[in-house]
């Protein structure tokens, strides 16, 4: 096996952008994965050939790969605690998002989104929602999901519940590194860009 080959199977198994070259995001996995254990993600993971179940993993597999773990240990976390959650919303093209963002506007039904295509962190594959059950039953409002939330946010991720415009409780997302210190409409901007220019979103 070449050395670009290693590379890039490192990478897809770190959950990195692949492209066969070590640079620092690469070593930086790898330190993580292999010095720096301490993180709240590497407690909350189980072993990672762990898996939700059917219908989340579905939705999981649609999400950029550093944010498939990030799913997977909320989902676990979650239900360590009582709380019974599926992962329901991953990624969506822009022509989903134009579509939902049409209902309750020129489509039937009520308004469930004010983005259009490209202005949703569910079209990077960064954001995913969640769902509350009981015995079966989706919750559609508990407040159960503020808990959910407080155990997403000590992973690491971004929690729509914490939002002071429009509160999104089910919606969790990982912001890039990259966009740590830009507003939201800027890391939209960027993220808009990045797709355009075929370049990944966490590199």
């Amino acid at each position: 096996m070449q050395i670009e080959e290693m590379v890039r199977a490192v990478q897809e198994k770190l959950g990195v952008g692949v492209d066969g070259r070590a640079g620092p995001q690469t070593w930086g996995a790898i330190y993580k994965r292999i010095v720096d254990r301490g993180s709240p993600l590497d407690s909350a993971l189980n072993d990672p050939e762990d898996r939700a179940n059917q219908r989340s993993e579905k939705v999981i597999s649609t999400l950029h790969p550093r944010v498939q773990p990030y799913a997977r240990a909320l989902y676990f976390k979650a239900r360590g605690h009582g709380l019974t959650i599926n992962i329901i919303g991953g990624q969506r093209s822009y022509e989903e998002q134009d579509l939902l963002y049409a209902q309750g506007r020129t489509r039937p039904g009520n308004v469930v989104t004010n983005a259009r295509g490209g202005y949703s962190n569910h079209n990077f594959g960064i954001a995913f929602d969640v769902g509350l059950f009981e015995r079966n039953a989706y919750l559609g409002e508990s407040p159960m999901y503020k808990a959910v939330g407080t155990l997403g946010e000590e992973l690491g991720l971004e929690w729509g519940g914490s939002w002071r415009t429009i509160v999104d409780q089910p919606h969790f997302q990982l912001r890039p590194e990259w966009a740590i210190s830009l507003t939201e409409r800027q890391m939209l901007a960027e993220l808009r860009a990045r797709v355009a220019a075929d370049i990944d979103a966490f590199s």
